[in-house]
């Protein structure tokens, strides 16, 4: 089966026993300001996972986009990707890890194919000190669906990675017990790092054994957790059995989750045999194309063309979602993305427009499973085009600012700027460098790591405050600037225009930032008039309440979304405020206060401190409560 087979089978399989299918989310989450992206198939699902009744039933499946901007550096080897698909379904206290794991190995030798013989399991050790015992009930049900074909069912209990580095593995074996730093799952980490209050359990991971040399510089000896490459990680059952109710203390759920998460790519490698997920249906057509347009071959060009296919895919569905290149935050990992597929492509001797050549290939391999590709197709390929034409142009500038810097020999701070300002990648600055025998201070390279150790530090000063990524975002001050949002949303319909549309949204712990459709600077008169609303609302300790509707039914009610978003049959719908006081009826995920009295805790009150302009024609305001 080729991938989009393999997407297609497993939303099938799930819809037979029950799963509604449900549409992915945008890897921008407008109702999740807690990350950048959604950068895993649970999180979308968090509020449900939580306690919160999906409006879909308790049995739900999908293929999740993912973006995970942290793994940039480490593309180029064989199974990392930015860009990649989850295959989830979830259990919303209906079954759970029997029934689990009995449809997860029939999916996956009865409808993929894969050969079983090549699949190890790892379950949870257990953590005694915390009354939660060895997950003997998982590896149970797996042994008896191995022993049914005849297959192995050896087991070892391992403990930790450094552990199974120092015992390896031995013939017959088929599952492996690991401690809380590689089978428990928590927003945190392991049970002792697990935050007071959240729900939490033991997972049981699916590796796929390629059989590929072990490389003795990750360790002496393999194991399935091992990083050498033999093994991948193809698929993960989270059993949401428990809730930590305080330090060191932990009481099983009276209806547990299940939670798993299939990555689409992998799971295509798996079936074709191959480690490299590069050469799998939806990625190698790119990769042809890449060799079709430099004359090279792959063979002899991997890491570069892996660079390109991988950005340019994950770039692709971010312009899909509504993200454009920019210079902070969603914007600028788009951009970085862009301009690092650009500089690989110097390796190929790709030094033309070569965008408009490649993004069409990507639409096309997913113009049939995801509508919104093939809908706004046209306007991706001029989005990035646009893009790779004016980091041309840059590219440009940068040569001749270092034909000036030069002139009396070539410094890292000098470096530094060239990359800083100018968006000049230091690999090409150093080749150039090298190419034209310029004169450079070997310190060179610590003399920049130095500047980039400073705009590091700067970055997080900046970002102090933002919400962490996975469960994060319940805490009391996110609530209360989610819910300030909308009070603002409202207010400066009412006091600056009732055409006003949000075109984005931002909140760390000490602000929330709001933007929107307006020609021209907003008076401070205007502000400080939504400003006074605001805090009117907040006295009269208006009630916060949702409900679900049907999107069509929620419109013609007068609820108001934002820009650009898609949904589904259904929406969520917060109001504030009942009958002649209701002041906000806005389509939104949460979470928020129970009511807005609660945001003048402590003697605060809503103050506007920033007004600017964000790009042609929307406004960005920030607020804080003080």
């Amino acid at each position: 089966m080729n991938a989009q087979q393999i997407r297609n089978s497993y939303l099938e399989f799930f819809k037979e026993r029950g799963h509604a299918v449900v549409k992915r989310a945008p890897l921008v989450l407008k109702d999740d300001p807690s990350t950048l992206f959604t950068g895993s198939g649970m999180q979308p699902m968090i509020p449900y996972l939580l306690g919160e009744a999906h409006p879909q039933g308790v049995r739900i499946t999908d293929s999740q986009t993912c973006l995970r901007a942290q793994d940039i550096d480490d593309i180029g080897d064989n199974r990392h990707t930015t860009f990649f698909e989850m295959l989830g379904n979830w259990s919303m206290g209906d079954y759970f890890k029997e029934q689990q794991i009995e449809w997860m190995f029939e999916w996956l030798s009865e409808v993929v194919g894969l050969d079983m013989s090549k699949l190890y399991v790892t379950a949870f050790i257990g953590a005694p000190e915390y009354g939660i015992e060895k997950d003997t009930e998982a590896v149970a049900v797996w042994r008896r669906l191995f022993e049914a074909k005849g297959l192995s069912t050896g087991e070892a209990e391992i403990g930790s990675e450094e552990a199974g580095y120092e015992r390896g593995m031995k013939e017959g074996e088929r599952f492996f017990y690991y401690d809380g730093s590689k089978n428990w799952w928590s927003r945190n980490g392991s049970p002792e790092t697990t935050p007071v209050g959240d729900p939490c359990g033991p997972d049981s991971e699916m590796f796929y054994d390629f059989g590929t040399p072990h490389d003795p510089s990750y360790g002496e000896s393999c194991h399935p957790n091992c990083d050498c490459g033999r093994f991948m990680e193809i698929g993960n059952n989270v059993f949401m059995a428990y809730r930590k109710v305080a330090e060191g203390q932990f009481e099983p759920l009276e209806k547990p989750n299940i939670d798993h998460g299939s990555g689409l790519e992998r799971i295509a490698a798996a079936a074709i045999n191959s480690p490299d997920v590069f050469r799998i249906s939806v990625i190698w057509p790119i990769i042809e194309k890449l060799q079709e347009l430099s004359g090279k071959k792959y063979e002899s060009n991997t890491a570069s063309m892996r660079v390109i296919a991988d950005h340019l895919r994950a770039a692709t569905f971010l312009a899909v979602d509504g993200c454009v290149p920019a210079n902070k935050e969603q914007g600028y990992v788009m951009r970085r993305l862009l301009r690092r597929a650009i500089r690989f492509a110097f390796d190929l001797g790709l030094e033309q427009n070569f965008f408009e050549e490649i993004v069409p290939v990507i639409a096309d391999l997913y113009a049939e499973d995801y509508p919104e590709v093939a809908e706004n197709r046209e306007m991706v390929i001029a989005v990035l085009a646009k893009e790779e034409k004016v980091f041309r142009q840059t590219l440009r500038k940068g040569l001749k600012q270092l034909e000036k810097f030069a002139t009396d020999g070539l410094t890292g701070e000098e470096l530094f700027t060239l990359y800083d300002t100018y968006g000049f990648p230091v690999e090409l600055s150093t080749e150039e460098v090298f190419k034209q025998d310029i004169k450079i201070s070997e310190n060179w390279r610590q003399e920049f790591e130095d500047k980039m150790a400073e705009q590091r530090a700067r970055s997080q000063t900046a970002a102090k405050g933002a919400f962490k990524g996975g469960l994060g975002g319940q805490d009391l001050i996110h609530k209360k600037y989610h819910t300030a949002t909308h009070l603002v949303y409202a207010a400066l319909r009412r006091t600056v225009s009732d055409d006003i549309t949000q075109h984005g949204s931002n909140i760390t712990e000490e602000r929330l930032r709001f933007d929107f459709n307006h020609d021209g600077k907003v008076p401070r008169e205007q502000l400080d008039e939504a400003e006074k609303l605001v805090n009117e609302w907040i006295s009269w300790n208006l009630p916060v309440s949702f409900k679900e509707y049907p999107t069509d039914e929620a419109f013609a009610m007068g609820a108001i979304g934002a820009f650009g978003d898609k949904y589904g049959d259904t929406v969520k719908v917060y109001q504030m405020g009942e009958g002649d006081q209701r002041v906000s009826f806005e389509i939104c995920g949460g979470p928020h206060v129970e009511n807005t009295g609660q945001l003048a805790e402590d003697g605060k009150v809503f103050k506007i401190t920033k007004e600017e302009s964000s790009s042609a024609g929307i406004r960005r305001i920030k607020a804080q409560l003080v």
